[in-house]
């Protein structure tokens, strides 16, 4: 029989955010960007380094552990700490308000100012609108192919609640609610089963949920655990994970180990060739567990320098926009290759990525001050003035966050997303 685990660190506060996780979604994208450039000027070609560009498309992983993470703590934590459990139309809400406004902004730009795009069915337009372009092979227009990846985890987000309301259960045992989890996995494992028998197109259901319900399961089985430490809950094997936080160089240095196993040919063509069921397989969990050690010293363990340095103020202004970042950089790509009149698979890469970055960070900027964050704050005084008039105390309504909650971010249709 297991003994729960004291708390091992101490928080402000068990129910208190986690500000060095918001540099987590700066990492994700930056890399997302350099895998775009990198496959835009062929430098993914390369046959000495090239692999370590077409891999980057790990940040996926790092977003929707992230999310599965973020997203599940909630539950969890109102569980653990004899809460009524978060409602459903308030999560919805915010998460629609999140994503969709700034997602819409990015989906009419591109269609109307990408000359590729000018030819854009109505079905093109309600597709992309309806986060439904992934369902029919080759819907992904110029400037959002990375769209992919949001398209999936919006599926996610719909799912949540019926599935934590399921994993969590009527009483917080938090064992039983990871073993639950552990059902993403079997989901994952059996979506790829029917790929090897040929029952399902490597071209398109790569794409769909149940190929990353194991990505989006490892951040939930991360966030019951952490909520069990924080609370005194855990059995004392949960207490592993404060210890990998404290060595945070060994979980990385770890993390690059299977990132240079990922660039070999075992996790699949670095090209558009499609990959096998097996290769498929492999990358997915190559990119689990690098997503899981990068993940792990900076949610777990106490204070730390690392946490300092990922709760920066500059770490986390880049975490705020990462998301304007993820739905405009492609079409920056685009931009310059038509402003420059380069022909594909030409350019230099390192000047390619800073113009990326840089026009990229703009864009990203303005997105986040001009729709993103006015909209969180529109939804943050709705919800005090419906607390207020149903007569709730000022200080239980939430404040609005100083930088957005889960912003994820993903890449181009598979190679593979986050």
């Amino acid at each position: 029989m297991s003994t729960a685990a004291a708390p091992t660190v101490s928080e402000p506060s068990v129910t208190g955010r986690l500000p060095a996780l918001d540099a987590l979604r700066a990492i994700g994208a930056v890399a997302v960007v350099g895998h775009h450039v990198g496959f835009q000027t062929a430098a993914t070609m390369n046959t000495t380094w090239g692999g370590w560009l077409a891999r980057l498309d790990v940040g996926v992983a790092i977003f929707f552990v992230l999310s599965g993470f973020l997203l599940f703590r909630p539950w969890a934590l109102n569980a653990a700490t004899g809460r009524a459990r978060p409602g459903a139309e308030r999560y919805l809400w915010r998460r629609a308000l999140r994503i969709v406004p700034a997602y819409w902004l990015a989906i009419v730009v591109c269609l109307v100012v990408l000359p590729q795009n000018g030819q854009a069915s109505v079905g093109d337009w309600v597709r992309h609108l309806t986060f439904t372009q992934i369902y029919q092979p080759g819907q992904l227009r110029a400037g959002l192919s990375q769209t992919w990846s949001l398209a999936t985890e919006v599926v996610f987000y719909l799912l949540l609640p019926l599935l934590a309301a399921l994993v969590v259960g009527r009483s917080w045992r938090p064992v039983r609610t990871i073993v639950m989890i552990g059902g993403s996995a079997l989901l994952t494992a059996g979506w790829l089963t029917m790929m090897g028998l040929g029952w399902l197109d490597t071209a398109l259901h790569t794409m769909w949920f149940p190929s990353y319900a194991a990505w989006f399961g490892a951040g939930m089985a991360l966030a019951a655990a952490h909520v069990a430490l924080r609370t005194g809950t855990a059995p004392a094997v949960f207490r592993v994970l404060d210890d990998l936080a404290s060595a945070p160089v060994t979980c990385w240095a770890a993390a690059v180990g299977l990132m240079a196993i990922a660039t070999t040919p075992v996790a699949g063509p670095r090209d558009l060739t499609e990959p096998t069921a097996a290769e498929f397989g492999v990358k997915l969990a190559l990119y689990l567990l690098i997503a899981v050690l990068i993940l792990i010293p900076v949610a777990f363990g106490g204070p730390g320098r690392a946490k300092e340095i990922f709760g920066s103020s500059s770490a986390r202004w880049l975490g705020a926009v990462s998301y304007g970042l993820f739905l405009w950089h492609p079409m920056v790509i685009e931009l310059i290759y038509l402003v420059d009149d380069r022909p594909l698979f030409t350019g230099g890469l390192l000047n390619t990525f800073a113009l990326t970055m840089a026009l990229g960070l703009v864009y990203a900027a303005v997105s986040y001050y001009g729709v993103e964050r006015p909209l969180q704050l529109l939804g943050s005084q709705r919800r005090r003035r419906r607390g207020q008039a149903s007569g709730t105390p000022a200080t239980a309504v939430a404040a609005p966050a100083t930088t957005p909650p889960a912003v994820t971010a993903g890449t181009a249709a598979p190679t593979v997303g986050g």
